[in-house]
C-alpha cells in the first residue's frame, strides 16, 4: 500500500532545496527519490504500464487538433469534407440500411443531398433558417441533414419517440420554418398540427397512408426527383464554427432541449473515433444507434 503524503512529501521537499539554491535538476531528483521512498512506486508504475496507450491517446488529440485548424483556417464545412471524398471514391458504399438492404454510394448520396440542397434553396430558404426532420433511422435522414447543410439551413433532429406536448415543444423551440417527417409518423404529427403555426412547412418523405393525411402537406420525393442534383453554384459563406444542427436531450429532468452541434464538433467526434480506433478505408462500422442522437449521426457516420 501507498504510504499517505508521499505525494505532499515530496513536493516540499521540491520546494525547500529549490530555496536552498540547488539546481532544480538536484532538486527534482531529491524529490522524485522522496516520492518513490514514500511508496509513490506504485504510481510510476501505473504511468510506465499505460505510457503506450497515454502516448496514443496523446498523439490523437493532436492529430485531431492539427487537422481541424487546418479546415478552419481553409473555411472549411463538412459538407465541403464530404464532397470532396465523394468526388474521391464515387462508387464505393457509403450507407447500407440493414432492414431494407438499401445501399447508396458516395455518389448516390452526393446527388440525393444536392437534390435537397437546389430544392430547398428554390423554395427560398435562407442560411440560417432551421428545418426539422422527424423521420426514422434511413440513408434519406442523413441525405436530409446534409443537403440542408450544404445550402446553410440548420436541422433539428427530433426524437422520433416524441408526441404531443414535447414534439410540439421541440417544433415551437427550434424556431423550425419547416417540418420533414416520415410517413411511418404522419399520425404523430397530426396529433400536434392544431399546435403547430400555420406559416409552418410540412413536407413527407415516403408514402403517407390515408390514415395520416394531413392539410397543406407536400410529397417530398417528387420534388426532389425534378430538383437539380448539380452542386449549388454558390455555397453559403459557411465555416467550422458555424452551427450545423440541433440534437435534443432526453427530457430527463423536464422538457428536451436543444444542444448546439457546429461543424468543428462534428468533425472533432467523427475524426476523434476514426483515429482513435485506426480505422481504415476498408472498414465498415454497423450503426445501431438512433440518428437523432449524436453517437448515431456523428459517431456512426
Amino acid at each position: 500500500m501507498q504510504a499517505p503524503g508521499a505525494g505532499s512529501a515530496s513536493v516540499v521537499s521540491l520546494v525547500l532545496l529549490w530555496l536552498l539554491g540547488l539546481p532544480w535538476t538536484w532538486s527534482a531528483a531529491a524529490a522524485l527519490g522522496v516520492y518513490v521512498g514514500g511508496g509513490g512506486w506504485r504510481f510510476l508504475r501505473i504511468v510506465c504500464k499505460t505510457a503506450r496507450r497515454d502516448l496514443f491517446g496523446l498523439f490523437v488529440l493532436i492529430r485531431v487538433r492539427l487537422e481541424l485548424r487546418r479546415h478552419q483556417r481553409a473555411r472549411h464545412t463538412i459538407p465541403r469534407i464530404f464532397q470532396v471524398v465523394a468526388r474521391r471514391q464515387p462508387d464505393r458504399l457509403a450507407l447500407v440500411d440493414a432492414g431494407s438492404d438499401v445501399c447508396w454510394t458516395f455518389a448516390q448520396l452526393d446527388a440525393y443531398s444536392n437534390a435537397v440542397a437546389n430544392l430547398f434553396c428554390q423554395l427560398g430558404f435562407a442560411p440560417g433558417d432551421v428545418v426539422a426532420i422527424f423521420l426514422e433511422g434511413r440513408p434519406e435522414f442523413v441525405g436530409l441533414w446534409l443537403g440542408l447543410a450544404k445550402v446553410g439551413v440548420e436541422a433539428a433532429l427530433l426524437n422520433v419517440n416524441l408526441r404531443r406536448e414535447p414534439l410540439a415543444f421541440c417544433l415551437g423551440t427550434s424556431g423550425a420554418k419547416a417540418l420533414i417527417f416520415g410517413g411511418e409518423l404522419a399520425a404523430a404529427v397530426a396529433e400536434v398540427s392544431g399546435q403547430l403555426g400555420k406559416s409552418l412547412v410540412k413536407f413527407c418523405s415516403g408514402e403517407l397512408g390515408p390514415e395520416g393525411t394531413l392539410p397543406d402537406t407536400q410529397l417530398l420525393d417528387p420534388l426532389l426527383k425534378e430538383a437539380s442534383t448539380a452542386p449549388l453554384a454558390q455555397p453559403p459563406d459557411k465555416g467550422m464554427d458555424d452551427r450545423l444542427f440541433y440534437i435534443y436531450t432526453s427530457g430527463t429532468t423536464g422538457l428536451p432541449k436543444a444542444a448546439i452541434v457546429v461543424h468543428s464538433r462534428y468533425y472533432r467526434i467523427a475524426a476523434f473515433g476514426h483515429h482513435a480506433y485506426s480505422m481504415r478505408v476498408a472498414d465498415v462500422l454497423y450503426d445501431c444507434l438512433p440518428l437523432y442522437h449524436t453517437a448515431g449521426t456523428v459517431g456512426g457516420w
